[in-house]
């Protein structure tokens, strides 16, 4: 298993790279100047050419580029990442807090739509066909349609305005989690519960469902036989939800005045910070590569038939 793991781990490095350079080449071929983008941000008056030479030899944009971009992630493995184009402060001093702030909202909510898709899955698989099972997925299909900005905007009006019960903004205390985690938990726990349910159906029909219940093998027993080898199909999208998530908070964030990567990114991107778009870019495609290979992981873990073919 060990051997496994390194080799599954050294794969990604060059999966890495390739990220990086792509997320370094994008930012540069933009058709704004990097360095007049500075000097505006400084709220210089009038700009000239000396003015932007000089700005690119005190960023180093005058280097050829494949050393400008060596130089870069070696920069970034030591959480280098430069410093803000707006504000001058260290890209990592505002997106290290940003990035925090939104991995606790992320990892609440992936923990509330893996047990309500375990659950709900669960319930409609062993209720196939039946009442039970359609008014959950016709009720999952609807709420699942809605539009998260629209959900969470009638979340607010009738929790926190109506009702007075819950804060709109901020995240001083749990009750501020409450609002953006359920609006998260409903935009994907209707995706995810249905794959548990259709790998828990394929299951029922398999030989040893009919065995044990030959056998005489408690109900319980057998439907626990049955989630897990469902969760092993499962376990690969639970994974990746994570930076899914992590990623598509944005519109959350921004409707619940949440201080996390989602607004400061729009931030960012409205003042052409590419800097701490450089690193949101990169942090996201980190996120995603690791989180596969912690998946592939957990699988050859449950499966060893899985290590062969590595």
């Amino acid at each position: 298993m060990g051997s496994y793991i390194l080799k599954r781990l050294l794969v990604s490095i060059p999966l890495l790279l390739v990220i990086s350079f792509l997320t370094f080449v994008l930012i540069s071929l933009s058709p704004l100047d990097p360095a007049e983008v500075v000097l505006q941000a400084q709220g210089v008056p009038t700009i000239t050419d000396e003015l932007i030479v000089q700005t690119k030899e005190e960023l180093g944009m005058d280097k050829p580029f494949i050393i400008r971009y060596f130089d870069w992630v070696i920069a970034c493995l030591q959480f280098d990442f430069g410093n803000s184009y707006v504000t001058g402060k260290s890209v990592w001093s505002l997106i290290g807090p940003a990035f925090l702030n939104t991995f606790k909202l992320t990892l609440v909510s992936s923990a509330v739509i893996i047990m309500m898709s375990i659950l709900l899955g669960i319930i409609c698989a062993m209720n196939e066909g039946k009442i039970m099972d359609k008014s959950v997925r016709g009720f999952s299909f609807f709420l699942t349609a809605m539009p998260s900005y629209w959900l969470a905007a009638l979340m607010i009006w009738y929790f926190s305005v109506k009702l007075d019960l819950l804060p709109t903004s901020g995240m001083d205390s749990y009750k501020n989690y409450i609002l953006p985690v359920i609006v998260i938990a409903i935009s994907y726990a209707g995706i995810y519960f249905r794959i548990v349910r259709n790998s828990m159906l394929s299951n029922l029909n398999e030989d040893y469902v009919l065995y044990g219940r030959a056998c005489g093998l408690p109900e319980r027993k057998i439907t626990m036989h049955i989630l897990r080898n469902s969760l092993q199909v499962a376990i690969s999208i639970f994974c990746m939800a994570i930076p899914i998530i992590l990623g598509s908070t944005v519109v959350i964030e921004n409707v619940f005045a949440w201080p996390g990567l989602g607004s400061l990114s729009v931030r960012a991107i409205l003042s052409r910070d590419f800097p701490i778009i450089q690193a949101y870019v990169l942090i996201l495609a980190v996120a995603f590569v690791m989180f596969n290979a912690i998946s592939d992981i957990i699988n050859a873990a449950l499966n060893p038939k899985l290590r062969n073919d590595f």
